[in-house]
């Protein structure tokens, strides 16, 4: 399955996520023509390394994991730019990069995430103390945080990752990038528990 790339620094898209994105740059002018025109989804990967860190292509400076994003709104400026929303989809690897367009691509192949039923009782456990740990982690906003949070632990372990990743500026957006790679749901959910500051107070 060929897709176009977003590269990104500091950012992990989960499934479910909605995540507002400001396209300003030729190529993702260009990449978002394409995805309209196509109306298919894109993929959002992290970056890595940044260019003034490292003299490698972007190509081998990104995740080999990243999420599909589905386009829900977007709105084209007078100067070009561009404002959209995008939602996050399914999981994917990437196969081979295509460098022969103006913005990176990719041949994929998706990877939904695992959730073995005998792992139900434990998934429950851990998105309860996945909770916890975030009201514990940002007290002031808990009374927010307990509303918006979903009852469904794959919804809340994207919701969680989103909170991380907007509570530390992005600064823990290795930990969630960790969280993506888990192989299952269970997995995601302790990935994300040992990522919370409250979790990292208790081990400290």
């Amino acid at each position: 399955m060929p897709i176009p790339l977003f590269p990104l620094p500091n950012l992990v898209l989960f499934p479910g996520q909605v995540l507002p994105l400001y396209i300003f740059e030729e190529r993702y002018r260009a990449l978002l023509r394409e995805v309209q025109d196509r109306e298919q989804p894109f993929g959002i990967v992290r970056i890595m390394q940044r260019s003034r860190e490292s003299a490698l292509p972007l190509h081998e400076r990104v995740s080999p994991v990243g999420t599909l994003a589905h386009l829900v709104q977007a709105e084209t400026h007078q100067d070009g730019t561009s404002s959209i929303v995008v939602v996050g989809g399914e999981r994917f690897r990437v196969r081979e990069f295509d460098l022969s367009l103006p913005f990176l691509s990719a041949e994929i192949d998706l990877w939904p995430l695992e959730q073995p039923a005998s792992e139900a009782g434990e998934i429950e456990l851990r998105a309860g103390q996945v909770l916890a740990g975030m009201l514990r982690s940002w007290p002031e906003q808990g009374e927010q945080l307990r509303a918006h949070a979903p009852a469904e632990p794959l919804a809340l372990a994207s919701y969680a990752a989103a909170v991380l990743g907007a509570m530390t500026g992005g600064l823990a957006s290795d930990r969630c990038n960790e969280a993506l790679l888990a192989s299952t749901l269970l997995g995601r959910l302790e990935r994300l528990l040992a990522a919370l500051p409250a979790s990292q107070q208790l081990m400290n």
